[in-house]
């Protein structure tokens, strides 16, 4: 009897450290926004035991739109089993409640085992309600009345946090669109400013730059709110959040470091405000400092970097002071970038593009087939193969 009554206690006991954990973590995850700095927590360690083999898998497809649709489906699968993982923690522990000092009878007087528990628990919260195991003392009663009410709660939860992700999701993905006909696909430094950099009105570029800075704010505020948000892949396989991130820091490091008659001062806002959201979101997804990392422009590419911009008619500081502050500015990110980059598996984009690929807008799956029926059109001394 002894015996069984510690086992008892030891239940109610785990019960309610496993209700109490999913609930703080559930808090911490859909209501707090903001980053939560401690050394467990039941949500990274979801993500850090559910991502790892997932991306293990992903690196074995030879092919990089194969890889990337795949690693497309992890973040909302994962916001799903998430939500799965928390109800099993809930009725789990409930069960473990009813089982150290519920009473219970079932339908024909039979005996009610754990298991018979856990399908009670789950049918509570659910609020099935089939009646066939009965909660008989005013605890176990008690117990069945809060599960039910933390049911509903939990239900209100999925119906208001999925849509507030793919909100911030889609507000995201918004801005990324747009840097396709204005600096490439995949985006780099470079095209941006050769695209741009050389219009007559230097508001052109500073009301970009201005667009990305709050751009940058809203993506660390809603991806510190929601870190899932930092798995959720972009439409297109050579686009990414990061990619844009990594992008407005090269260029605005570049008009930093000295371009002839462009101005820095809105250039320098928008480096801030991108680098601190690298800066945060890589202790968001816990990227480490590699000292080895590939130097993302050599001096030889720097200098073809200098002469495309020069054919552009933008003339770069190409002293040693000017290729000093570059290096400094390109040490205050790139090393949070590059982590970012390994941990989710997002290759950074270059400084210089390099291939002529159609941008996103300009291709389309029946570009051939209309081609092809133009040509046909052409009277045959026309056409250019006849000549």
């Amino acid at each position: 009897m002894g015996q069984e009554n510690s086992v008892r206690v030891i239940a109610v006991v785990l019960g309610l450290v496993i209700i109490a954990t999913v609930l703080l973590d559930s808090f911490e995850t859909v209501v707090l926004p903001r980053r939560v700095q401690r050394s467990f927590r039941l949500t990274s360690w979801f993500y850090r035991n559910t991502w790892t083999p997932w991306a293990r898998l992903a690196r074995h497809f030879g092919s990089v739109h194969r890889r990337e649709a795949f690693l497309s489906y992890f973040g909302p699968l994962s916001l799903i089993v998430l939500l799965m993982f928390w109800a099993a923690g809930l009725i789990l522990g409930f069960a473990l409640l009813q089982y150290g000092g519920g009473e219970h009878v079932a339908l024909n007087n039979q005996p009610v085992t754990f298991g018979g528990l856990l399908y009670h628990s789950g049918e509570t919260f659910f609020t099935l309600g089939y009646g066939d195991i009965l909660p008989m003392s005013a605890w176990a009663r008690s117990l069945a009345v809060i599960e039910a009410g933390m049911g509903f709660g939990f239900l209100a939860i999925v119906i208001g946090y999925l849509p507030v992700v793919y909100s911030s999701f889609s507000a995201r993905e918004h801005e990324i669109s747009l840097l396709d006909s204005r600096a490439g696909s995949p985006p780099t430094a470079t095209e941006l400013l050769k695209r741009l950099g050389c219009c007559p009105d230097q508001s052109t570029l500073d009301q970009i730059f201005r667009d990305w800075e709050r751009w940058a704010a809203e993506v660390l505020e809603t991806h510190l709110s929601y870190p899932v948000l930092s798995f959720f892949r972009s439409q297109h396989s050579n686009q990414s959040w990061l990619g844009a991130l990594t992008l407005m820091l090269d260029v605005t490091a570049l008009v930093m470091a000295g371009i002839d008659g462009i101005h820095r001062e809105q250039a320098q806002l928008t480096f801030a405000m991108a680098r601190h959201a690298a800066v945060d979101l890589a202790q968001v997804v816990n990227a480490r400092y590699d000292p080895h990392a590939n130097d993302r422009l050599p001096p030889p590419d720097l200098a073809h970097l200098q002469s495309i911009l020069d054919a552009s008619g933008l003339h770069c500081q190409k002293g040693v002071e000017g290729r000093e502050q570059l290096r400094h500015l390109r040490s205050l990110y790139e090393p949070y970038l590059e982590g970012l980059g390994r941990n989710l598996l997002i290759e950074l984009p270059g400084w210089i593009r390099q291939s002529e690929k159609k941008d996103n807008w300009q291709a389309g799956p029946w570009d051939r087939a209309i081609q092809a029926r133009s040509l046909e059109r052409v009277p045959t001394r026309c056409r250019p193969d006849h000549f």
